[in-house]
This record gives structure tokens, sequence and C-alpha cells, in this order.
């Protein structure tokens, strides 16, 4: 396949793994490992500064300059757009995406919106299967597994999916809490924090203040900070120890939450299979003494 001239408009199809591949054999092993990193961690080429890339790597800044410029990119910049639009998206407000579904069953051209919503979240599950990166899921989940408290913080549409993992992370440790909740005012919560903790962020646009300000703040004093998003615009994400970009379209007005479910129950899964014998003799605890408190329906 012919190398794509120097400033050449790029076909829709293509992606910076496509243009990779295009250059692969013609580059210096530098280049290559240059290219092997950007290939394997869009997120962090996507939300994070040349600098950062380039500690992360430890490739110099001008060895990724020089590789867009290999691949036929006017600058690492341009090199870098094409990464975000792997993992990235265009915010478009609720109302435009309401009326947007207004119009099209007014036309009545698209099928049933069931059917199509579940075309969307498989489709987005898939996506995430196939681009997730395990060593940072595996990373991420460490990190909250040594942490003396993990503290949890969702608002808005995300609020309710923290509960969930709260719900579910209660069960086999004391150690979970939901900030900014029940009595917990954020600023307290935050405040406490230290290098032994972790804080998980869920936040989508529009963004919760609160939630970029939390990751930030949580970010300075040390603890591990872990968020799940939907697009490398998240403010967030520049204060992530662990990062994640999740699919969420959808053909209905609000962005789908069925990948960040997916992946939010996998880590919980992933953390009951670390866990130690106290953590199975909390469970067992936590179930006895919900039938007793007739926490349960008895036929």
């Amino acid at each position: 396949m012919p190398k794509p001239e120097t400033g050449a408009p790029m076909q829709e199809s293509t992606t910076i793994k496509d243009r990779i591949a295009e250059g692969y054999d013609d580059l210096s092993d530098r280049l290559r490992a240059a290219a092997d990193f950007v290939a394997d961690h869009p997120v962090d080429v996507a939300t994070r500064s040349l600098r950062s890339v380039s500690a992360a790597s430890g490739l110099a800044p001008a060895t990724f300059s020089r590789l867009a410029r290999a691949l036929g990119f006017n600058d690492y910049e341009a090199m870098r757009e094409l990464s975000r639009n792997a993992v990235g998206q265009r915010y478009e407000s609720f109302s435009q995406r309401a009326q947007r579904l207004r119009d099209e069953a007014g036309q009545g051209a698209r099928g049933p919106l069931l059917t199509r919503q579940a075309v969307a979240c498989i489709a987005n599950i898939d996506s995430m299967n196939q681009t997730i990166d395990p060593e940072r899921l595996e990373a991420a989940v460490e990190a909250l597994h040594h942490a003396r408290r993990v503290i949890l913080f969702g608002a808005c549409g995300s609020a309710g999916l923290i509960d969930y993992m709260a719900y579910m992370g209660r069960y086999f440790t004391p150690g979970w809490q939901v900030a900014g909740r029940g009595g917990a005012a954020l600023g307290a919560t935050m405040s406490d924090l230290g290098v032994r903790d972790a804080v998980l962020v869920i936040t989508k646009p529009p963004f919760a203040r609160r939630a970029i300000l939390a990751a930030e703040m949580a970010a300075e004093q040390g603890a591990a900070v872990i968020v799940l998003s939907d697009t490398h615009t998240c403010p967030a994400l520049k204060h992530a120890t662990a990062g994640f970009i999740l699919p969420s379209d959808s053909p209905q007005f609000f962005s789908s939450y069925a990948a960040t479910l997916v992946l939010v129950e996998t880590i919980i899964g992933m953390l009951v299979a670390r866990a130690g014998p106290d953590a199975m003799e909390r469970i067992a605890e936590v179930e006895a003494r919900n039938h007793r408190l007739e926490e349960y329906w008895r036929a």
C-alpha cells in the first residue's frame, strides 16, 4: 500500500493504526518504538501532553514529531488528532439529541428504537472489549485492591452507576464510600485522602464540575485516580492514574452506559477474584444479616 503524501487528506475510514501499518516497514527501530507506543496507548496520546507521552514511553518528544512526519502528518498534533478520533466523539446537547430522535420518528424511516438501541449497546460493548488496554485495567484493579479506602464519585447521570458499584463493593470490603452523599460532604471526604487511597470517578458530557474537581484534588493528594468517561475531552483524564474512554453511542437522547456498566461489573469481579478469606467471610456475613433483617422477599 503506498505511503500517503504529507498533508494529504485522509479517508474517513483511516485510523491511526492504519497509518502506522502503512509506514511501519520504513521506520527506524526508534520510530517503530514510538509507533508501537502510539498504537498501544491511544488514550494517553489523545489526552496527555507530548511531554507526558515522552516520559511514559521513555522516548524523546522529538522522536514522536519525527514519527508524525514519517507517517505523512504535517506535525505531531495532526497525528494526535487522529488518535483522538479513535477514542473520542463530538458532544451534542441532550436537547439536540432529543430533537433528532423526534425528527427520525416523524420521518418513520428508521427501524424500531428497541432494535436500534440494542444494536448500539452491543456495538459499544464489543468496541470496549476490543480496544481496552488489559494492562491498564489490571493496574487500576490493583490500585483499588491495595487501597486503604476507595472513594467513588459520580454526579448527574453517573450517580446511579456509582451507587450500584458501591453496593457491590460494600459486600466484600468496608473501605468503600460514595463521596458527597448521605451527609458526607465532598470536601470533608477529599480532605482525608492520601497516597494509600484510591478515587474512582465516572463522568460524561456535560461534565459535572464536582467530578472534575474531585479527580484534581485526589491527584494533588497522591491518591490513585481512576476515571471512566466517553470522550478524550474529559478534563478529569489529565488527573487520572488510569483513564478509560468507553463508547456510549445511542440512538436515544441520552448517552448509553451499557459499556460502562460492563466495565464496572468486570472491575468488581476482578476485585472479588483477588480477595482473600476475610472478604469471603464478609460476603457471607452481609448475606446472613440481610436475611436476618428480612431484606429479601421470601416466597
